[in-house]
């Protein structure tokens, strides 16, 4: 697979949603995590609702949006409670919403009710970016195509693989789910998320057609891809551009 040309750190960072979804995270160590973040400038951090407020303050003077969740991870709550949810995190300073959807809705085929818990979600934050989070791991194809284009009929801004609970692990999974997106909701935009540990599987994930990815590893990612682009100094032995006699 050929990859797509990345021309330095601050592009690479642009597309990465840095996350932290740990349920026992310190403050101090939240606060570490968001330092960090600062650092490369990610186009967004993603972190559990208790932090939010605690982002707001940290991030005040960066770029990075500050991104949280909804029904996590299960998303079987009503939807009156997930767009109550929402509009707390947007209150405490959200600019992204992750709701995981509804999957017993979407196995007996209730379409409609997804999408209005959707449009509804939408509705309640504004312009806020809403992201609609399922498992494709764990549905058929012609599931992964419906729920998308439910989330795109319903007014959502992204459709999101996986919570990372369970994650397609292979590049070849992730490029088959984005196709499908592609074909069935192609106004919806594409966030892959789990198992993206290192620059080349990153990069992979780019060129196959995602518009971000979400890792728990950016920071790793990154500062690797720095290293090894930017900071390497090589210097050429001199050499004479004609045949010696």
């Amino acid at each position: 697979m050929v990859g797509y040309n990345i021309k330095n750190s601050k592009e690479l960072a642009s597309y990465i949603n840095y996350t932290n979804l740990n349920n026992m995270i310190t403050e101090d160590e939240m606060r570490e995590f968001l330092e960090k973040a600062k650092e490369f400038n990610f186009n967004s951090v993603v972190i559990s609702p208790t932090y939010v407020p605690l982002a707001k303050e940290v991030l005040e003077d960066s770029d990075i949006k500050i991104g949280s969740v909804v029904g996590f991870p299960l998303g079987f709550e009503d939807s009156e409670t997930k767009k109550a949810e929402a509009v707390a995190l947007v209150e405490n300073g959200a600019d992204e919403i992750d709701v995981v959807i509804n999957l017993s809705h979407l196995k007996d085929e209730k379409y409609q009710l997804i999408e209005n818990e959707i449009k509804e979600i939408k509705e309640a934050i504004g312009d806020k970016i809403l992201k609609v989070t399922i498992e494709t791991k764990a549905l058929e194809d012609y599931e992964k195509a419906n729920a998308a284009k439910a989330a795109e009929i319903a007014g959502a801004d992204y459709v999101k693989t996986a919570t990372g609970f369970v994650s397609p692990n292979h590049i070849f999974e992730n490029v088959n789910d984005i196709n499908i997106f592609q074909k069935h909701a192609p106004k919806i935009k594409i966030e892959i998320y789990g198992g993206i540990n290192e620059y080349k599987f990153a990069n992979q994930i780019i060129t196959g057609g995602a518009d971000r990815i979400g890792s728990d590893n950016g920071y790793e990612i990154v500062s690797r891809y720095k290293e090894l682009r930017e900071n390497t100094q090589v210097t050429p032995k001199p050499i004479t551009l004609t045949k010696k006699d």
